[in-house]
């Protein structure tokens, strides 16, 4: 192979696999000790190889339309802001490193703490759609798991198992919810092997997915405390707050809307005053918007329950739902 003239063409062979990490750095040096005269000037940054135009734009409409559905979310306002952040921070990166500055690493394992129906998994899945956009994972898909897909019934099974489950969250996320259970155990349970190996495979597939671990917001805490080696893999640490009553009354809202269905008054009163009552109640189990979607769905069959017999059924009768069809539900149901 002919010597490439400048460190352009030699960057670009590099990026095709036509030149190995040595063969490029031994044909930088080269170029580097040829006399003034037998150069060739770089192209001036403008008229370096840059994507279509239309990709670009296509890119940034395919980002905006995961930000906008993020935007549609009820609360949430920190992690809408941290999300933006992000995203800035990977493009920023992403166009330092194309004009060849210095570039901060893009590591985005991430800490979700919060009670059940904050949103976490909601979160998770947009960012994994965002970063795929963005080029930073292949897939963007989303792995859901807990302790009982990780962990094993014998020595070396568990660390099968994590592999099994890393090699299928590759190009995406895998999100493990409660993963303060994996540390609960003490030293001889597999639950340690566990981490050691999510901590492996942070390594050997270092930017080839992203790990989330999820929980209550005091034993994530707790957890990160007896792992003083996890935290500092973690740069990104998100609280979900719970709800409050007018977002809650919002989301059951849109919930009953997008079924296609609606409150009488008396029923949003109903519905307003057991969500009133599930927050003063203190309990560490309140389901938050998982609360309130069992709420909905309940009502729903209540409704169709009430309205079978009936002989003269109405569009309004199909989507109304009245106070009786509004129950509460247990927490963790």
């Amino acid at each position: 192979m002919s010597l490439p003239k400048t460190p352009e063409e030699i960057l670009h062979l590099f990026e095709q696999g036509q030149l190995t990490p040595a063969e490029a750095f031994s044909m930088f040096r080269r170029l580097d000790s040829l006399p003034p005269t037998q150069t060739v000037p770089r192209r001036p940054a403008e008229t370096r190889p840059r994507p279509p135009v239309e990709d670009v734009k296509d890119k940034h409409k395919r980002v905006a339309q995961v930000l906008e559905e993020l935007d549609s979310l009820i609360g949430l306002d920190e992690i809408k802001t941290l999300v933006r952040e992000v995203r800035a921070f990977v493009e920023i990166q992403q166009r330092r490193k194309a004009e060849m500055l210095a570039a901060e690493p893009v590591v985005l394992h991430a800490i979700f703490k919060g009670n059940p129906g904050t949103g976490k998994t909601t979160v998770a899945r947009i960012f994994g759609r965002i970063f795929r956009e963005l080029e930073v994972l292949s897939k963007g898909h989303l792995i859901e798991a807990e302790r009982a897909d990780l962990v094993g019934e014998y020595i070396g099974h568990t660390a099968q198992k994590t592999r099994e489950l890393v090699k299928r969250a590759l190009g995406g996320i895998l999100f493990i919810d409660e993963a303060y259970s994996l540390a609960r155990g003490g030293e001889k349970d597999f639950g340690k092997e566990a981490i050691d190996s999510l901590v492996k495979a942070m390594e050997d597939h270092k930017n080839e997915w992203i790990l989330i671990l999820a929980g209550y917001r005091d034993e994530m805490d707790y957890f990160l405390q007896c792992n003083p080696g996890l935290r500092s893999r973690f740069p990104i640490q998100v609280d979900f707050p719970d709800y409050n009553l007018d977002e809650l009354q919002r989301i059951a809202e849109l919930m009953v809307k997008e079924r296609q269905y609606r409150l009488s008054p008396a029923a949003r009163s109903r519905l307003k005053d057991i969500l009133h009552k599930a927050l003063d109640s203190g309990d560490p189990h309140f389901g938050n918007a998982r609360l309130v979607r069992n709420i909905v769905e309940r009502a729903i069959r209540k409704q169709a329950v009430r309205l079978i017999d009936c002989k003269t059924i109405t569009r309004t009768d199909l989507m109304l739902l009245h106070e009786t069809d509004i129950e509460e539900v247990p927490f963790d149901w």
